[in-house]
């Protein structure tokens, strides 16, 4: 049978590239999408039978049991787990001088970081079931207290350091028991994180899916969890 995984936020960027080359190596992925974007159905076309489409809003309750109550239909366990799904609302703020939109940084927050402990909790029956046991999450040097230059995105930057927090706390709490984490910071992507797509940024989300997955899938030191950036290099917290 093939290994199954469930990526968030597979609609375009990074989740998309996952997702086209999880496919392409045999697995049985499991899409989740919060806009109809029409690559995805392009991709159902080529893969009917190994992609799975679910409609999924990590910043909701509701829709992430909707979103668990469709796989488990459809599957017993889910093998690796990659919470890609990300929002970037507070770049415009450079200081703590400036108007601050606080209902930007609790999206950034639901969605960041909550969004990604709402998809483990929710999906970790599933998880379960599984001998491979894989949690991957997707940070950001943003989320770098040490390495921090910036003088605001606040919203952005503090839930990305909480997401650090909360995989180090899972980490504790279950690496023990056989579950395997990987947080990684993939770099500036060409994505549409903020609404619209950033050209100015350094690659494309196809090449990064290639550097990424050759981290979530490789054998490491499991005894802690570390930052890791795209090319393999250790992060501070």
């Amino acid at each position: 049978m093939p290994k199954v995984a469930l990526i968030t936020g597979a609609d375009r960027g990074l989740g998309l590239g996952l997702t086209q080359r999880l496919l392409a190596s045999g697995w049985t992925v499991i899409a989740g999408k919060f806009l109809d974007w029409p690559e995805l159905d392009a991709l159902q076309a080529s893969f009917p039978e190994r992609l799975i489409q679910v409609s999924l809003d990590v910043s909701s309750d509701s829709s992430v049991a909707q979103a668990v109550a469709e796989v488990q239909l459809r599957l017993d366990g889910i093998d690796l787990l990659i919470c890609n799904a990300a929002i970037q609302r507070s770049a415009e703020v450079q200081s703590i001088t400036e108007d601050l939109n606080f209902d930007h940084m609790i999206a950034e927050f639901n969605t960041n970081t909550l969004g990604a402990l709402r998809v483990t909790n929710a999906f970790f029956p599933m998880l379960q079931a599984s001998s491979m046991k894989r949690l991957c999450y997707v940070s950001s040097e943003a989320g770098s207290i040490a390495e921090s230059k910036r003088t605001g995105w606040f919203g952005y930057c503090m839930s990305k350091a909480a997401l650090n927090m909360a995989v180090k706390n899972m980490h504790n709490d279950l690496s023990h028991q056989g579950y395997s984490f990987r947080l990684y910071h993939p770099g500036w992507m060409r994505t549409y994180m903020s609404g619209a797509k950033n050209q100015e940024a350094h690659y494309e989300p196809d090449e990064a899916a290639d550097f990424a997955l050759k981290h979530f899938l490789s054998a490491v030191d499991e005894s802690q969890v570390r930052l890791v950036d795209w090319q393999g290099n250790e992060m501070p917290w």
